[in-house]
């Protein structure tokens, strides 16, 4: 951080940050992953916001969702019109404060967006990985997430946190890696993905894979499956809204017109909205990324990995104080699926807080500016901080 710079309404910015690359798994020493295959070298994209303290106590680990990366806060430069995803929530005197803790934020493998994925040179070959990268888990990201917070010296992390599959992460940590981790915000997730959402992933997946440009993988050097990964990122933005929220939005109004075109036009804004949203995926993502991604996603089932199918016995491997938050309008992840983790935690005797909040906006909620929520996070992150010294 060189320098602070005002943003809007919402407080003071980190200011410019770097995006950096840490490696690990040097051959002959390669990752082996939980399908029994073997990574290596592997490179984990990462940021860091605030500073770490004397006794190396105030690391914070904010860990994204699907198309997430890195870069949660802050400008790369002061051209930049847009900063982190999370802008919102971290930097001096936000929910997650720099000026107290030392917020890391890394980019999971199998993404590509700096971190060792599909997309990657295979080492072997000296081309991209493509089908050839293995299929990766979440404990899996997990793992690489560990071997970097070692490097960068933090003997304990203070709090992981962190949305969606970013929440899947917080609770695989948690059980993983119970005696460094003292607490925990999983926002908007769940233990294992549901038969609804599943079913959603497949069908993005199945969008990619149609793509005459897919080419089994192998589209590097060509034309790329735009036509495909626009599609999937329009079935999964329909599932990161609400019925509410796109009422709202969008209702049935047309699109710069009067009246209906009588063809396949974007009559509607909302299918004018999709097509944006999905154009605009396909200019920063990876199709194959998607791909492992969503499928890592899929094949997490804590209960079934920690407690043969039990959450309770599951989270009975899990110290960590928990704050878990999920929103009303959210239909990807219900409230419910929160709610039986929170029982989970409490017949284990966990230090639980839970708190369903209202909102609108559907899944995307907890990236979206949310007073409630904000407030929520500093004061969690307060009292653990407070209970962690004395």
């Amino acid at each position: 951080m060189s320098e602070y710079i005002e943003h809007d309404k919402q407080g003071v910015s980190v200011g410019i940050v770097e995006k950096k690359l840490f490696t690990f798994a040097e051959p002959p020493d390669e990752m082996v992953l939980e399908n029994g295959a073997r990574l290596g070298p592997v490179t984990i994209a990462y940021e860091t916001y605030g500073t770490l303290n004397a006794d190396k106590s105030n690391a914070i680990l904010i860990l994204h969702a699907l198309s997430g990366d890195s870069h949660a806060a802050g400008y790369y430069s002061k051209k930049d019109e847009k900063p982190g995803w999370w802008d919102i929530m971290v930097g001096p005197g936000k929910g997650i404060d720099t000026d107290k803790y030392f917020v890391v934020c890394s980019n999971i493998i199998g993404s590509c967006m700096g971190s060792t994925g599909p997309c990657s040179t295979n080492p072997k070959t000296v081309q991209p990985y493509a089908l050839d990268f293995p299929v990766v888990t979440i404990g899996d990201m997990v793992r690489s997430q560990k071997e970097l917070m070692d490097y960068l010296g933090a003997k304990q992390i203070l709090c992981v946190v962190g949305g969606s599959i970013g929440g899947m992460q917080v609770l695989e940590w948690t059980l993983r890696y119970p005696q460094m981790v003292k607490s925990a915000i999983p926002l908007a997730t769940t233990t294992k993905h549901s038969a609804l959402t599943i079913a959603f992933n497949e069908v993005a997946r199945q969008a990619i894979m149609a793509d005459p440009a897919w080419n089994n993988g192998n589209y590097y050097y060509g034309p790329k499956p735009n036509l495909g990964l626009a599609v999937a990122r329009m079935i999964g933005h329909i599932t990161y809204l609400s019925d509410e929220s796109m009422r709202l939005k969008f209702g049935r109004r047309l699109q710069d017109k009067s009246d209906f075109s009588f063809n396949f036009d974007a009559d509607f804004q909302v299918e004018s909205y999709l097509r944006y949203q999905g154009k605009k995926f396909v200019d920063r993502f990876d199709a194959n990324s998607f791909l492992y991604i969503t499928k890592a996603a899929d094949y997490y089932d804590m209960e079934k990995q920690y407690g043969d199918g039990s959450a309770v016995k599951a989270f009975a491997k899990a110290s960590a104080k928990f704050l878990v938050v999920s929103f009303t309008s959210d239909w990807l992840y219900p409230t419910y699926q929160s709610r039986s983790m929170v029982k989970a935690m409490k017949k284990n005797g966990l230090d639980v807080s839970f708190l369903e909040i209202e909102a609108e906006w559907g899944h995307d909620a907890f990236l979206l500016p949310n007073e409630r929520l904000t407030n929520l996070i500093r004061g969690f992150l307060e009292r653990v901080c407070r209970e962690n010294t004395t």
